[in-house]
């Protein structure tokens, strides 16, 4: 959609944002939250409870890089009264369209009302030196994935509760609390999954966009190639050529990709490599009622499932 015929239609839900945007977000003390990603807005609901309502742009299921910026995306934020970013320019597309069609004061950069939440982790990934275009789609700040590695996301809990706090001061005791009570949770869980895949330390990985950096850290894994032969390019049959040849070369296991993605590229270097593709949701299932600590515990089984089947077959050829 061309941003002009965007800003028509916003203006078209004008009367509603104008009315919300007149007085403060409601009688209600619960604050409204809008998380731009499902990752995001798990957290928030978790630490919220009851005092918070949390909504999400971006479905699971969506590229976070490209979200149609609708009208009924902008009427959530003009209700909001704190917006929760990834950042690092993940949502530089769509967002700050919304932002200004939403017509809201208190969810614009700089004011109480907006978090980015990159802001909270140690980036990975930043570039260093001049990017051009011909690079791809290249993050200046570093890589925004950070929600795939738990420990990162210890801080953002923390971030989202002292927000929280800031604006509903009554309430700040609990929000701090929640965020508590979920980093115990979450570091008693990453124990386990780590004990769980203590197999793939040092192992060989392809990925299909360059969006594992994060989890690599965490989990110890080398990512020795990527299907897309620049971020955001779709791949070539010439790199998927070279892919194949390093995924036999060096025994490489596992594919990881977004479950968003097309996988019919990465299904080639499976078959022909003995790797195992493993498919990633894109974020927790925030309308089914996912947490995020389940999220990542159904990554983790859906990555030793495929481990465990890709040294079975390799066993059995030897």
């Amino acid at each position: 959609m061309k941003t002009s015929t965007l800003l028509t239609a916003l203006a078209a839900v004008g009367a509603a944002i104008s009315a919300v945007f007149a007085g403060p977000s409601g009688a209600s003390a619960d604050l409204r939250v809008v998380a731009t990603v499902a990752d995001l807005g798990t957290l928030a609901r978790e630490i919220g409870g009851s005092h918070a309502t949390v909504t999400i742009l971006a479905l699971p299921t969506q590229d976070p890089h490209f979200v149609d910026a609708r009208p009924n995306l902008a009427l959530e934020l003009s209700r909001a009264d704190l917006l929760l970013t990834v950042g690092l320019d993940l949502e530089v597309g769509w967002l700050p369209t919304l932002q200004i069609g939403a017509r809201n004061g208190r969810i614009q950069r700089g004011a109480q009302g907006f978090l980015d939440c990159s802001g909270l982790v140690t980036t990975l990934e930043v570039p260093s030196g001049p990017i051009e275009r011909s690079m791809g789609d290249i993050h200046p700040g570093g890589s925004p994935h950070y929600t795939l590695d738990p420990r990162a996301m210890e801080n953002v809990a923390r971030g989202i509760a002292r927000r929280m706090g800031e604006l509903d001061v009554p309430n700040a005791a609990e929000y701090r609390g929640r965020a508590d009570a979920f980093i115990g949770r979450l570091r008693a869980h990453r124990a386990r999954w780590e004990q769980t895949l203590a197999p793939l330390r040092g192992a060989p990985v392809i990925g299909y966009h360059r969006s594992w950096a994060y989890l690599a850290s965490w989990l110890g894994v080398r990512v020795v190639e990527h299907l897309e032969p620049r971020p955001g390019i779709p791949p070539t049959p010439a790199h998927v050529a070279r892919v194949l040849a390093i995924a036999r070369r060096d025994a490489v296991r596992l594919i990881l990709q977004e479950a968003y993605y097309a996988d019919r590229t990465a299904r080639v270097i499976e078959e022909r490599s003995g790797a195992r593709l493993v498919r990633i949701a894109g974020g927790a299932d925030f309308a089914g009622g996912q947490s995020y600590i389940q999220r990542i515990d159904q990554m983790v089984r859906a990555l030793s499932r495929a481990w465990q089947r890709a040294e079975s077959a390799s066993a059995a050829t030897r």
